[in-house]
């Protein structure tokens, strides 16, 4: 590998001087300040005043549990701001291009079409697995981002990291490792390795895990060169300060998010033992994250007979190697007694 940013980041962005906001000449060091240099409204009501632009609060207390510096640490409105500024900082417009391996998160899709980025896609293997050759078959010079989603969303499943690091290793743009589901699963987390690979870039989530997913908080955890990039490049402002505030306080609260999370594991394979049960389930896809997708006689009907009993699930059918498969979040232990109950009570009609 070869891997120089200065080469794959674009031209114009390279050249660009971010904006330069109010907050950002003066950083408070807790001193009592009268603020005349942002034209806001004096008054005070919580909210009236411009919040931090870098979130260093926030970032400094996801940086040790992280295991990297605040500045390796980005943060969006969603994870889908995250992923969008890696498109406008890296891909040209009708010229560069993007790997994705369906059957994935289809927002990697939807952000190519909206910047114009060719995407080019790479089946999973039958065992949800990336294909590393035909993958570096379609790479080229335009090549800028290999989307990966590991755990990977529909499937549920993680990825080898043998053939995580064969494509770090080959490939000379942004590899991205969206773990949105890390915290479900009991591999290790790609941020340790970000010393490593140069062109490595992880995005997570507080969504899944920590129960946020109303406030929308992404983070992209990458080298500080690639982060002085897309800082470049971000609204001055992305993150609100209420979601800021919220973030802190739940992050903090860390044992109450393991209890989550282990409670969740422990329904899922509740939910898992009563799925192999049903009937009508032709086959269960191993998981990581906190769903299962499960492989049906006909999902179309399964969904609509679910629906009317009052439980709304994903059907995934329309996905490439998906056919017939249903999607089941793992609920509350009340919900997914209800799923369970509705499930029984279809298999034995």
């Amino acid at each position: 590998m070869n891997f120089e940013l200065n080469k794959i980041t674009r031209a114009n962005v390279e050249a660009l001087q971010p904006y330069s906001s109010a907050r950002d000449e003066y950083k408070s060091d807790g001193s009592e300040m009268v603020f005349l240099d942002a034209n806001e409204n004096p008054f005070e009501n919580g909210v009236n005043r411009y919040p931090d632009p870098q979130q260093r609060d926030l970032k400094s207390v996801l940086a040790e549990p992280k295991g990297v510096l605040p500045e390796n640490i980005l943060l969006g409105n969603g994870s889908d701001e995250v992923l969008d500024l890696l498109f406008r900082a890296f891909c040209e417009p009708h010229v560069d291009n993007i790997v994705t391996l369906p059957p994935t998160y289809g927002m990697y899709n939807v952000l190519s079409g909206i910047n114009t980025v060719e995407n080019r896609k790479v089946l999973l293997t039958d065992t949800f697995q990336p294909d590393v050759k035909e993958i570096l078959k379609v790479v080229d010079e335009h090549t800028k981002l290999i989307f990966l989603c590991s755990p990977n969303n529909p499937t549920g499943n993680g990825f080898d990291e043998d053939r995580i690091k064969g494509l770090l290793e080959a490939f000379n743009g942004l590899l991205v490792i969206d773990e949105a589901y890390i915290d479900f699963s009991p591999r290790k987390s790609w941020v340790g390795r970000l010393s490593d690979f140069p062109n490595l870039v992880v995005t997570q989530t507080l969504s899944k895990a920590y129960g946020l997913a109303g406030i929308r908080l992404g983070l992209c955890l990458a080298s500080t060169e690639i982060i002085s990039v897309l800082n470049k490049i971000k609204p001055p402002y992305n993150v609100n300060g209420l979601t800021q505030s919220r973030a802190l306080e739940r992050v903090l609260a860390q044992e109450a998010v393991t209890s989550e999370v282990a409670n969740i594991l422990t329904e899922r394979e509740k939910l898992r033992t009563a799925l192999l049960t049903v009937s009508f389930v032709d086959m269960l896809y191993p998981t990581e994250a906190n769903f299962i997708l499960v492989k049906v006689d006909d999902a179309d009907l399964r969904y609509a007979q679910l629906l009317h009993k009052g439980i709304v699930i994903r059907n995934r059918s329309t996905q490439p190697l998906c056919q017939n498969t249903l999607r089941f979040t793992v609920g509350t232990a009340s919900e997914n007694k209800k799923l369970i109950r509705a499930l029984k009570e279809l298999s034995d009609a």
